[in-house]
């Protein structure tokens, strides 16, 4: 047995917006007989029930032993600072926002320790303001270079914000993982967004990024599933910040000169096979995808919403059927007893927060256990790894 401070556990509950009845379901996951609230609110709780606990909010068996209950307070969690959210956020999703919570808390600290700024250095712009000229006024500030390797671009894009001081963070939801994500990123006040890993599809991540972006630039918190064709669904309609943050998006990767060439154009029809060749000419030198592009071209009206929905049934049935194949031919490699790679991708770390990391150690802020630990590497390979 284990004496614990069980007012952390309601504290977490709330920290996580969670309701005892989705708790208990979670520490009960496969076992015969469900715990109850009485059986965990305790003074002291088996090692084995605390660790179902502690599976659930990741605070390590510690956190619980702690006489000092926390207070609820508006600085340390979005989950205090907003009461909805436009998904409905799964557990999944719920523990990625407290894990990078606390990895931007612990940053911003070393920061301050370690004499590193990170003040803000683009401005703060509201709803009212037009985003496609918010779009273009900071977009060689924001935007890297381009590139047809996606994940470089969209590697180069997360560096290219951090020297705006904003720090992005991506996760891998691997395989394994009990509890996955049903959001796509967030962006959490004052200077970090989160974007989850779309290994099929990088032409959506970076779209994400640059959505995330138009929260940071608005400072309008929000955890989502960025979905650029929502507007499409009867059953869905997109906030005023949403749109905005789409439209930034949607003009921010596609930058003012496609974007004039399209608005030369007043009708997209079968006079002029509605638009294909351009908007793949678009795509392929602006890593935006074909559906944002004819999405959009759906918004402003120069395009039918009948020949939207018959390119959109297109372009999704090209996906399948390329995801299809790839299916058929890691079978095939199986069956050929052809090996392929299993290992799953790694998250894109940002240059700033290796940065962050190495002036505190060299400032003596941090020690080389938690150097290694935030690098994920050896401590045989810090020394080779810090001048990288």
């Amino acid at each position: 047995m284990v004496t614990i401070n069980k007012d952390r556990i309601k504290y977490l509950l709330s920290l996580h917006k969670m309701t005892t009845e989705e708790f208990l379901s979670a520490v009960s996951k496969n076992l015969k007989t469900a715990l109850t609230w009485e059986d965990i609110y305790c003074d002291t709780l088996p090692v084995n029930t605390l660790k179902r606990v502690d599976s659930v909010f990741k605070k390590g068996l510690f956190y619980y032993a702690d006489p000092e209950t926390p207070k609820i307070s508006k600085s340390v969690s979005v989950f205090f600072r907003k009461d909805s959210f436009e998904t409905d956020l799964n557990l999944g999703s719920r523990q990625r926002v407290r894990e990078f919570e606390d990895l931007k808390i612990r940053l911003n600290t070393i920061s301050k320790m370690s004499d590193v700024t990170l003040k803000r250095k683009l401005p703060i712009y509201n709803e009212h303001s037009n985003p496609r000229d918010v779009a273009f006024a900071v977009r060689d500030k924001v935007l890297p270079d381009f590139t047809s390797v996606k994940r470089d671009f969209l590697k180069n894009f997360i560096n290219k914000l951090g020297e705006q001081n904003v720090i992005v963070f991506e996760f891998v939801d691997t395989s394994n993982r009990k509890e996955k994500a049903n959001v796509d990123g967030f962006y959490l006040s004052p200077n970090a967004i989160v974007l989850k890993r779309r290994q099929d599809s990088f032409s959506r991540e970076i779209f994400t990024l640059a959505h995330e972006l138009g929260h940071y630039l608005l400072n309008k918190e929000e955890i989502e599933e960025v979905d650029v064709v929502a507007f499409t669904r009867q059953d869905t309609s997109l906030s005023v910040v949403e749109n905005w943050c789409n439209a930034f998006a949607f003009y921010l990767l596609i930058g003012q000169d496609n974007a004039t060439l399209l608005d030369s154009i007043s009708r997209f029809d079968g006079s002029n096979d509605y638009g294909h060749d351009l908007v793949k000419q678009i795509s392929e030198t602006t890593n935006i995808s074909r559906l944002a592009i004819f999405t959009n071209l759906l918004l402003q009206r120069k395009l039918s919403y009948d020949a939207y929905q018959n390119i959109k049934d297109e372009i999704l049935e090209e996906l399948r059927e390329r995801d299809a194949r790839k299916a058929l031919q890691k079978e095939l490699d199986k069956q050929n007893g052809i090996k392929t790679q299993g290992r799953n991708p790694q998250p894109i770390q940002a240059d700033i927060v290796k940065d962050i990391f190495s002036v505190a150690l060299s400032s003596g802020v941090i020690g080389e256990q938690e150097y290694c630990k935030a690098m994920k590497i050896k401590p045989s390979e810090i020394n080779a790894f810090r001048y990288l």
